[in-house]
């Protein structure tokens, strides 16, 4: 390996001068030293972008280094500002952006700052149906000697534009009807808003039909109104994603142990557009059998879907054998999403010790799941509602008359810089005269990942023979600190408490506490815990994806 001697290597740079300069201009240096000149007058050039117009240096070489010391002298302040907006722009919308001007008299100038100021406008402009504005002049005037800068920004806003109709192109399985049917921010005839645009272009990825989508104004096709706008056409270019697709997997779960899983789907069943979801899923406590086809969603923005299932679980001491028929509706309303549901099912339960029945239930429900949180995946601040409202009658298909409520609460806390703390509660009631008759999924069983840790998955409820049936009440409350030690590697403390009981004076709540490990993985935060429950005095380990319901 060749080694240059040390009288040919490049000579390093360092800096002395005021610190917060010295750490801004350090990672901006180039790794080899130019000539003496070159070197003073980028360093001048970094400078003046700060600001800094009148700078000195002493240079000195010192064991094949450039040794700098700055002297930046004064800063260059703003003196004055002068901004105008040319063009028919609303009287509010103009006042509105030029006192929003980042960059006022007696603000330091800086370069960064003067881009910023200059393009918050524009973007304000294009923000508000002139799709056409663009800055005509600009010009920053530095009196280095006052330390004074006057700055100019001229616009010319244009005339407002409307949307016309949608233009699409790359559709081959499917009708444009649908790219229309997940449209609610681009109408046609509304004024030009440049977000609506970047609305309906998310709302296309997020579907299961496109795998690339690009939505953009054609300001070259506007045609004039006689009020004096223009209205341009839409154009939605988008790539469709395969029609079919075949999954399979292998996994393990801390409540229902290992698995194999196959599934089977479709974006264009039967050729209109239904989305199919099928799978078989075999676990060492549990094994299904599905099939769910989601239909587009209508004017009303309101999915509609239906499906069916066949299950078999061992679970505690309980075997169940269920299949299950559904169709629900779900819509967004603002910040709250509600989900109407009506269900039929059947069950054949076999607690151990105890002898088989058969229990079945038509339940009409209703479910409203707010959220208003920083990051859906990995959040540190806001909350979580989910409340959730249904019943069966014996007059309607049901073996047994109740109402069930169930309702969760997430709350986090931001703990400085990176950690958080988390609060759960989770609380439901099925009224009725007794349990007898109410399939399992309308009671209640606590205990494992996402409840109460330190226990067996659903081994908190009813005694039944050998077996833990569910309850009527169900109650739960948990603490959870989370430590992050990397952008990725966290460490977590928690303790929970809770239970189920088939009358509320029979709750006892069984506590587990104990620390875990978190991983920021793609799919969202990944937690691995080991918990001791205090009743069972065990330890156990659980882990799952901590992503709020």
């Amino acid at each position: 390996m060749l080694a240059w001697p040390a009288a040919f290597a490049a000579p390093a740079i360092v800096l002395e001068g005021p610190d917060e300069l010295v750490a801004w201009m350090t990672p901006r240096l180039p790794e080899e030293a130019p000539a003496p000149r070159r070197l003073q007058a980028m360093l001048e050039e970094m400078l003046a972008t700060e600001g800094y117009f009148s700078p000195h240096f002493a240079m000195s070489e010192d064991e094949g280094a450039w040794h700098v010391r700055i002297d930046p002298g004064a800063r260059t302040h703003v003196a004055g500002v002068d901004v105008d907006i040319d063009g028919p722009v609303d009287a509010d919308t103009r006042k509105r952006l030029i006192a929003a001007w980042l960059l006022p008299a007696g603000q330091p100038f800086r370069q960064e700052d003067w881009s910023e100021a200059k393009q918050q406008v524009l973007s304000g402009l294009l923000a508000v149906a002139h799709a056409g504005a663009r800055l005509t002049d600009s010009a920053a005037e530095i009196d280095v000697e006052a330390r004074q800068a006057r700055l100019t920004a001229r616009y010319d806003a244009g005339p407002p534009y409307r949307f016309g109709g949608l233009r699409v192109t790359g559709l081959h399985r499917y009708p444009a009807s649908l790219v229309a049917r997940y449209n609610r921010a681009v109408k046609n005839g509304a004024l030009y808003r440049e977000e609506a645009l970047a609305a309906l272009q998310s709302a296309l990825l997020a579907t299961p039909y496109f795998a690339a989508a690009r939505v953009t104004f054609d300001r070259g096709g506007a045609l004039a109104g006689e009020d004096g706008t223009l209205t341009a056409p839409v154009d939605v270019d988008v790539r469709e994603r395969p029609a079919h697709r075949f999954g399979f997997g292998a996994g393990v779960s801390s409540n229902t142990g290992a698995r194999v899983e196959a599934g089977y789907h479709t974006s264009n069943l039967f050729n209109r557009a239904w989305e199919l979801d099928s799978g078989l899923r075999i676990e060492q406590k549990q094994r299904t059998a599905y099939a769910d086809i989601m239909l587009p969603p209508d004017d009303r923005n309101r999915r509609h879907a239906f499906g069916v299932m066949f299950e078999a679980t061992d679970i505690q001491g309980l075997r169940i054998d269920r299949h299950a028929f559904g169709v629900q509706t779900t819509q967004p309303r603002g910040s709250i999403e509600q989900r109407l549901s009506l269900n039929w099912e059947r069950e054949r339960r076999r607690p151990d010790g105890e002898e088989e029945t058969v229990n079945k239930a038509l339940v009409a429900d209703v479910q409203w799941t707010w959220r208003r949180v920083d990051n859906p995946l990995d959040p540190r601040r806001g909350d979580v509602l989910q409340v959730q409202i249904g019943g069966g009658a014996k007059a309607l298909l049901s073996d047994q008359n109740f109402v069930r409520l169930h309702g969760r609460w997430l709350h986090y806390v931001p703990l400085g810089k990176l950690d958080s703390l988390a609060v759960r509660a989770e609380a439901g009631a099925t009224l009725a005269p007794s349990r007898e008759g109410i399939p399992q999924d309308y009671l209640f069983r606590a205990g494992g990942a996402g409840s109460v840790r330190g226990y067996s998955y659903q081994s908190l409820g009813v005694e039944e023979g050998s077996a833990t049936v569910g309850g009527r009440y169900l109650a739960v409350l948990s603490v959870e600190a989370t430590h992050w030690l990397s952008p990725t590697w966290g460490i977590a403390a928690f303790i929970d408490a809770g239970g189920a009981a088939d009358r509320p004076g029979a709750l006892d709540p069984a506590i587990g506490y104990g620390l875990g490990a978190r991983w920021k993985s793609p799919a969202g935060p990944l937690g691995v815990d080991l918990a001791y429950g205090q009743r069972a005095g065990e330890l156990r380990v659980h882990f799952a994806l901590a992503i709020p319901f």
